[in-house]
């Protein structure tokens, strides 16, 4: 059988990072065994439903270029579509599915109804808690016969149908990330199967669906390795073959817990709204768990796909560190399309207040020589406009004492006299004007560092800074004169 992986979030908010990985592995292991990646929605828990939800995670997973070949899809209009011959791939439109699959485990003895209120189940476990037990549920509706079972039904009592665990067994699975797994039945609840509101839970909805749409690698989060024993039972209890189970390592904060949003930015979105490049994103989470077999940390997808393998995913955590991100970010703001990045920077530059829409549309060669002159000095986009705000005012903001002493020698008197003599009569400022420029300053022997931090201090008041030449050109004349006027009482 090929390969068929699946994704299956909750729509309940955003793409948290550890998600967006989970995807990441599926859809990489897939196009590494030229296999298919299918995305499946799990909206049963009706509670935690939040509207919009499925749209931004859709939206979010075509941003980073994980896009599904069969399953739940966004069109270019934003609309929600499906694609398969295995759907609905909705689990809210599958309900006559879970129905059909039930009532097979009711019949074989391997489910049964429970009619428990509320009440019951909490004074249950405080009384569990209490004596120091695990707390699970007590097995007292397990044994009610058809007739009783018939008879409060008709009385329109509430029910839900549990998983009726075995007693005393070991259940082992393989794990391509834990190893050899057993866990003993006597450990594990009778876990609620249907709700009372007829939607399944999780643990039921997951093996019928993976099932009937032939899922053959279940690669998913380590928070669900203590539920697979529950799986791996209905799998049997069906007659039905087990998927391959692949279990991730958590992602952690520098604190060694598992990511939260208390420590910061934790969703998808959050690196949007902050400009960070799907490709930098990407790249980063994959190294996150999985260690490539050669000693490189720059990949692109298609690199990712040729290299990913399971079996070199850890089973440790990795630590989620936003310095690394940001190199790794910073490496392909470096490598991307001026034009393209300087679209992507628009809704930042607007946001900052810097310029109106009709400026960046006036300023566009501008902006594109700014973004040539200082995206080395990005981890992403939102900081743009920080970074340029310096070119458009008229005053020194800040002027560091190590250029106020460096204005101080001897000879940046005759340098300030004959930078402003050459800028009061330039037509326009360019890169072939500083050229000249220099070659006047050459002539008076200022030379090297001299020369160059210099005419560096007297027009921004920094030792140091992007390159002096787009620098000048994008500060222009009439800027350029009023900082000289600003920066002369340093020098004379």
């Amino acid at each position: 059988m090929s390969v068929r992986v699946r994704f299956a979030p909750s729509p309940t908010g955003f793409v948290h990072i550890g998600s967006l990985r989970t995807a990441l592995y599926n859809y990489l292991y897939a196009k590494k065994n030229n296999g298919v990646y299918l995305l499946r929605v799990e909206d049963t828990d009706r509670t935690r439903l939040v509207d919009g939800a499925i749209e931004s995670m859709l939206t979010s997973l075509k941003w980073a270029n994980i896009s599904s070949d069969e399953g739940v899809c966004i069109s270019d209009k934003n609309e929600i579509t499906q694609l398969g011959e295995d759907g609905p791939y909705i689990q809210s439109e599958r309900l006559d599915i879970y129905k059909k699959y039930i009532d097979i485990l009711v019949e074989k003895g391997h489910a049964y109804y429970c009619f428990c209120s509320k009440e019951r189940l909490e004074n249950l476990r405080e009384e569990q808690k209490q004596r120091g037990e695990d707390t699970k549920y007590d097995g007292h509706c397990k044994s009610l016969s058809k007739e009783e079972i018939q008879r409060r039904i008709a009385n329109g009592e509430e029910y839900v149908i549990r998983l009726k665990m075995p007693k005393n067994v070991d259940i082992a699975f393989d794990d391509v990330v834990r190893g050899r797994v057993v866990i003993n039945s006597d450990t594990v609840d009778d876990q609620v199967l249907m709700k009372s509101d007829g939607f399944p839970t999780y643990h039921f909805a997951v093996v019928v669906d993976d099932h009937l749409m032939k899922v053959t690698h279940i690669i998913r989060g380590e928070e669900w390795l203590t539920s697979t024993p529950k799986h791996v039972m209905m799998y049997e209890m069906f007659g039905w073959e087990k998927p391959t189970f692949v279990h991730l390592p958590n992602i952690l904060n520098a604190d060694k817990k598992k990511l939260s949003k208390r420590q910061g930015d934790v969703a998808v979105e959050d690196f949007r709204k902050k400009g960070y490049l799907p490709e930098g994103l990407i790249n980063y989470i994959a190294l996150l768990g999985w260690s490539p077999e050669e000693n490189k940390e720059i990949f692109s997808l298609e690199e990712l796909v040729e290299n990913f393998s399971l079996e070199r995913v850890s089973s440790s955590g990795g630590v989620f560190d936003v310095a690394k991100l940001n190199w790794v970010n910073a490496h392909y703001i470096k490598e991307y399309p001026i034009e393209k990045l300087v679209e992507l920077s628009i809704p930042f530059i607007e946001e900052s207040g810097l310029m109106t829409k009709e400026d960046i549309e006036k300023n566009s060669k501008w902006l594109h020589l700014a973004m040539d002159t200082i995206r080395d000095r990005l981890s992403y986009l939102k900081q743009f406009p920080d970074e340029i705000k310096t070119f458009l005012l008229d005053n020194i903001e800040n002027i560091e004492d190590e250029a106020i002493q460096f204005m101080k020698l001897e000879h940046m008197k005759t340098l300030y006299e004959i930078v402003k003599s050459e800028i009061e009569n330039a037509d326009i400022i360019n890169a072939e004007f500083v050229d000249g420029l220099f070659a006047k300053l050459k002539e008076q022997k200022i030379k090297g560092k001299n020369l160059f931090m210099g005419l560096r201090v007297v027009i921004t008041g920094q030792t140091h800074g992007p390159d002096i030449h787009k620098s000048m050109e994008l500060i222009g004349k009439q800027r350029l004169l009023k900082r000289l006027e600003q920066t002369k009482q340093y020098i004379f």
